[in-house]
């Protein structure tokens, strides 16, 4: 309810401004021709018609406009969504006006009906319904273009911020579970082992340290993750001592190769968690190079009774893995061996590259709308050519009252704004207000 009646009274105000602006144009209008202008009771009844044609019709068009908008779908039909609104709006205007005009002439002026329908003229009709036309498309521009620049900001927020988003709640994951994980280890070498568990903490410190380091890293040297996952697998070690049995190349073959950071943090530690490590039984964890994949292998050996893994570690990886690059990690689980191969990014510059490629391709669509709104602005400077001379051909035949005044100067301020757009340049604004507004806008976390 009280929305219906915000919304009624913008609607008033909106028409009665409307109707107030008419007014004072035509009345100045007949004041500067020489015309009569009387501050009288004529004059305030004259401002009443104009007030009465302004909010009925500015009322219809716009519940007509709205119901347009909020309640049919127009995504498959878009393009036809103005040349349904204008001859909707152009047939309910007839309408109203043929009814605004049985009340005035009938209801207070007076006529009879037979006395009206002789002195209907086609031209009481062409003068409003051109300037509610002329309304009725600024109106119309505006929202499609304020709904246009709203789209354009949304989606561009939308594709900045999702991947940073997703990336780093992904990357958040790692720290809880990686602290949690070690200080169970920690816990069970207090109660078993005070001297191992004080050596464990120190080496727990420069493991998290290289996690914190690594937290705001896409990509990290696979020698880095070497020489982390040996450093962990030592904290393992002290653990469960010779029941892990640990093989792991020196070096990279590829010095530039790069892989996601703590990986090999988190298989290592899946394999710990969700295999049988002890001296008669112990698990070999394995690192190799091949095919252009970093494949980390332990011997499958599952505990009989563990709780249901929720995937936090596999799923994670594989998630960055597919923000940062199309190729997959591969899981292969056989009978006796369970394997994770991680993609080992070999172009340093492929991101940027990929980047550049995406503004590249960007650049060339916004160009192309430019040419476009260019031809469009073009399109409708041949129409406005051709149209209004027509239109002061036919008032020049029909009527002394220059009527054709009104559509030339609305439809040429139209006109203005068209070409403002499409070349990119308001007096007003400035060139770059476009490109200020719709970074402002990115930056409002509550937009």
């Amino acid at each position: 309810m009280k929305n219906t009646l915000k919304y009624i009274g913008k609607l008033l105000v909106t028409s009665i401004l409307i109707g107030l602006a008419i007014a004072g144009v035509f009345i100045g209008l007949r004041a500067l021709s020489g015309g009569s202008v009387s501050l009288d009771i004529g004059l305030l009844r004259e401002i009443g018609y104009y007030l009465f044609y302004s909010i009925v019709l500015a009322s219809l068009n716009g519940v007509y406009f709205d119901y347009l908008n909020h309640k049919v779908v127009w995504k498959r039909y878009a393009k036809y969504r103005l040349l349904i609104g204008a001859l909707g709006g152009v047939v309910l205007t007839m309408l109203g006006i043929f009814w605004i005009r049985i009340v005035i002439n009938l209801g207070f002026e007076g006529e009879s009906w037979d006395e009206f329908i002789i002195n209907e003229k086609a031209i009481y009709y062409v003068v409003a319904l051109l300037i509610t036309i002329v309304i009725s498309v600024f109106f119309h521009a505006f929202y499609f273009y304020r709904n246009w620049q709203e789209k354009r900001v949304k989606e561009q927020k939308i594709i900045a911020g999702t991947a940073s988003a997703r990336f780093d709640a992904l990357k958040n994951q790692l720290d809880p579970h990686f602290l949690f994980n070690s200080l169970n280890v920690l816990t069970s070498l207090i109660e078993e082992e005070p001297v191992q568990a004080q050596k464990f903490t120190t080496s727990l410190s420069k493991v998290y340290r290289y996690v914190l380091e690594q937290k705001n890293k896409d990509l990290v040297t696979v020698d880095e993750e070497l020489d982390f996952a040996r450093t962990y697998v030592k904290l393992l070690k002290m653990r469960f001592e010779e029941s892990i049995i640990f093989e792991i190349p020196e070096k990279s073959s590829m010095p530039d190769a790069k892989i996601v950071p703590l990986s090999l943090q988190l298989l290592l530690e899946n394999a710990v968690k969700h295999n049988v490590v002890t001296s008669s039984r112990p698990l070999h964890l394995t690192v190799k190079e091949e095919s252009g994949m970093l494949v980390v292998s332990n011997n499958l050996q599952e505990k009989q009774v563990v709780r249901k893994s929720s995937g936090v570690g596999l799923q994670n990886i594989k998630q960055r893995y597919a923000i940062l690059t199309n190729r997959a990690v591969k899981i292969n689980s056989g009978p006796s061996t369970f394997s994770v191969s991680l993609p080992i990014l070999t172009q340093q510059i492929k991101v940027v590259e990929t980047q550049e490629s995406h503004i590249a391709e960007k650049r060339y669509l916004k160009a192309k709308e430019r040419v476009k709104a260019i031809k469009d602005f073009y399109s409708h400077l041949i129409s406005y050519c051709l149209v209004i001379p027509f239109l002061w051909w036919l008032n020049y035949r029909t009527t002394d009252f220059l009527w054709a005044f009104f559509p030339t100067i609305g439809w040429g301020f139209g006109l203005l704004a068209h070409g403002m757009d499409a070349f990119g340049n308001n007096p007003f604004l400035g060139k770059r207000w476009e490109e200020r507004k719709i970074q402002e806008l990115m930056d409002n976390e509550d937009f």
